[in-house]
């Protein structure tokens, strides 16, 4: 397939559109103009027939000034004669036809039946148009019948043509005006933007793009502005998520590192092997932990092109699991579950994972209570997990979802994360608060769309009299 830039393709588009046109006045010329002038011929015949027959009409209808000179040319071109209804008479009249012609026009007048009609013959190369009608020839019944050549069309036809070509050519070059402009007011946006995409291509995308102008073009680079500025931020989100990620994971690795190597210099940082052991088995659990998260972090940007495969889940079975394997790991603080009963809707995997994180980050901070409370709204579904332990400052609250957020006591920053992203990829969004008693997170859940069913129509019932 050949391959053609934007400024050929409006050069042949113009082009194209000039030949079609050329090729549509051409096809439609012969048949348009040249049955239009038949039609005058014939007029123009039957005009000068009539005003022949009836000179008086002169004076009952006189000629214009304007069609002076036209009548006097007909009167020129237009031959007539008269021919009895009889064979054997000679025909009337002062020009006359070629025999040949003159038989055929008195065998098609014998023919005719109409008062008047209208006839071609083709003589050589040239044309005849002829008109016959009924009159009174030396007072007996006979034809009128006045013909004239094809010279008048045909130089009527070679004038339009000649006429036309000069307007073909002007406007061919008119109409490339505007193709030149078009080709310069597209070429120079486009070069624009094609210069920021190859700076995207190549990593950069600092330089802001705006364009002001045609409104097409300037939603264009908008969009593309918008793009950019998106780009931007990924990129930043991942070179920090790297960043974090790197720091996390550096620390349990050097404390495994240096007590493996301490080991093996026979060297106990602890008390004994066993306790020394311990920390590394510690410090490796940490590290798988912190890997995990990251995984299924990343794992979660995925699940946003798929389809979600939601069911519905009695909040209870998850919150009272939560509530089981949480209460071990501080025994001086209670896990109390509030409206068990209520019904929501999601990946229940996921759903585990959010209570999860929101429990364990609860219990760094609580005094001794947290409550996980469920309960059903008018429009949605509203899932909270609330701790009454110190307040979080203002000025955090806004970062607090944030990946690698740490607060006073924070430890690896991915898990409110992940609960944000579990909560959008429901439809829902993540809230904090400090409440009465502490903090509280809430997590508004939508319901799920569900068709009325139709009523069935009551039936009245008849009385018996």
């Amino acid at each position: 397939m050949i391959k053609v830039n934007l400024a050929k393709r409006i050069w042949l588009a113009f082009i194209s559109l000039i030949v079609l046109v050329a090729l549509s006045i051409i096809i439609i010329y012969p048949i348009s103009i040249k049955g239009t002038l038949t039609e005058e011929t014939y007029r123009l015949i039957e005009t000068a027939q009539t005003r022949y027959a009836y000179p008086l009409l002169d004076l009952i209808d006189p000629r214009d000034e304007a069609g002076d000179f036209m009548d006097r040319r007909e009167a020129g071109d237009i031959g007539h004669f008269f021919i009895h209804d009889t064979v054997g008479r000679a025909p009337v009249g002062d020009s006359f036809p070629p025999p040949d012609i003159l038989l055929e026009m008195a065998q098609n007048a014998y023919k005719q039946e109409a008062n008047r009609g209208r006839y071609e013959i083709q003589y050589g190369e040239a044309t005849v148009f002829y008109v016959i009608s009924k009159a009174q020839v030396q007072g007996t019944p006979g034809f009128h019948i006045s013909y004239m050549w094809d010279t008048y069309r045909d130089q009527m036809v070679n004038r339009l043509w000649e006429r036309l070509l000069y307007l073909l050519l002007l406007t061919s070059g008119l109409s490339l005006l505007p193709a030149i402009w078009l080709k310069h007011y597209l070429r120079q946006p486009l070069i624009v933007l094609g210069n920021h995409l190859e700076q995207i291509a190549n990593r950069d995308w600092q330089e802001p793009l705006k364009w002001d102008g045609d409104e097409d073009f300037q939603r264009l680079s908008d969009q593309f502005e918008k793009m950019r500025q998106n780009l931007n931020s990924y990129d930043r989100a991942q070179k920090t998520f790297i960043q974090h990620a790197s720091h996390e994971l550096k620390t349990p690795i050097m404390v495994i590192k240096s007590y493996a190597q301490s080991v093996k210099d026979g060297i106990l940082p602890k008390d004994n092997m066993e306790q020394t052991m311990n920390v590394i088995i510690e410090e490796a659990n940490r590290m798988e932990r912190r890997v995990v998260d990251m995984l299924y972090y990343t794992k979660l940007d995925s699940l946003k092109e798929e389809t979600p495969k939601h069911e519905e889940i009695i909040f209870g079975s998850l919150a009272f699991q939560i509530e089981e394997r949480f209460r071990v790991q501080r025994e001086d603080v209670k896990i109390k579950v509030i409206g068990p009963e209520t019904k929501i809707y999601g990946d229940i995997e996921q759903l585990e994972v959010l209570l999860e994180n929101l429990v364990e980050n609860a219990l760094r901070y609580a005094v001794d209570t947290i409550w996980i409370t469920a309960k059903e709204l008018d429009d949605h579904v509203e899932v909270s997990v609330e701790n009454n332990g110190e307040a979080i400052p203002e000025v955090d609250l806004p970062q607090i979802f944030n990946p690698f957020y740490k607060g006073n006591k924070g430890k690896f920053g991915l898990g409110l994360a992940i609960v944000k992203r579990i909560a959008e990829l429901h439809g829902g969004q993540p809230k904090i608060e400090n409440s009465e008693v502490g903090v509280k997170f809430i997590i508004e859940f939508p319901k799920p769309y569900k068709k009325p069913k139709d009523q069935p129509k009551s039936k009245k019932k008849e009385k018996k009299s």
